[in-house]
């Protein structure tokens, strides 16, 4: 006697269906990250499962900025799921770096303004990094680096290793990002004044900062934009 297939092998695969088709084009929310569960549960119903990340966290960049602590929290995901969902993130966050490298960056501000938002607006520290661009103002393959790290609201970055490892790169101008965990991204006087040491401490060696970018997970302040720089 042929035992019947469970329900949710025929849902997954017209949900595989719809996406082949039509991408995500009139999918609700939960869909999309049942499709994303898929990948990491392969034999389990996980309707419900990504119902419950969506009320929990909102929507689908709630749930991939969420600390895996918390993803783990969330009844039937187990401690696998979350891991998954953190290699997702990190993927796309590759994937918009590497999307960004070659590009002009000063006719694209939106492109390395999405990847840093993505890489660091989630974090619950203080980060700041620098992207070293080439003498057509491209950024350089692998062209980004973290200076420093710090505590919620503070990282120390020291102009003389800024500029030590933009001419070991070779660079010819530099991008600089950091996060505000608060999630205000106006500049403090703090920001302000570090900005100016790091763009005197470029220009005594003919380097060029070209913006300074402060993200959010939602938001990003650009210095650039703002007519600080």
């Amino acid at each position: 006697m042929k035992t019947s297939e469970p329900h949710y092998v025929g849902h997954r695969a017209r949900l595989r269906d719809r996406f082949l088709k039509s991408g995500t084009q009139g999918m609700a929310d939960y869909e999309v990250v049942e499709l994303l569960l898929t990948l990491a549960i392969p034999r389990k119903d996980v309707k419900e499962p990504a119902k419950r990340l969506i009320q929990k966290f909102g929507n689908l960049k709630g749930i991939l900025d969420a600390p895996v602590v918390e993803l783990r929290k969330v009844e039937k995901i187990g401690t696998v799921t979350p891991v998954a969902l953190k290699i997702i993130r990190t993927a796309a966050t590759i994937y918009l770096q590497q999307n960004a490298e070659g590009r002009e960056i000063l006719s694209d501000v939106a492109t390395m303004s999405d990847f840093w938002r993505m890489k660091l607006g989630g974090l619950s520290n203080e980060v700041f990094q620098v992207g070293y661009l080439d003498s057509a103002s491209r950024l350089q393959r692998d062209g980004v680096e973290t200076l420093e790290e710090g505590t919620i609201d503070r990282a120390n970055v020291y102009p003389r290793r800024m500029v030590e490892s933009a001419l070991r790169r070779g660079a010819a101008a530099l991008v600089l990002a950091h996060n505000h965990p608060n999630g205000n991204v106006q500049p403090s006087e703090q920001d302000k004044l570090l900005t100016r040491a790091l763009v005197l401490a470029a220009e005594a060696v003919q380097l060029k900062i070209v913006d300074h970018l402060i993200v959010s997970a939602d938001e990003v302040f650009s210095f650039r934009k703002a007519g600080l720089l």
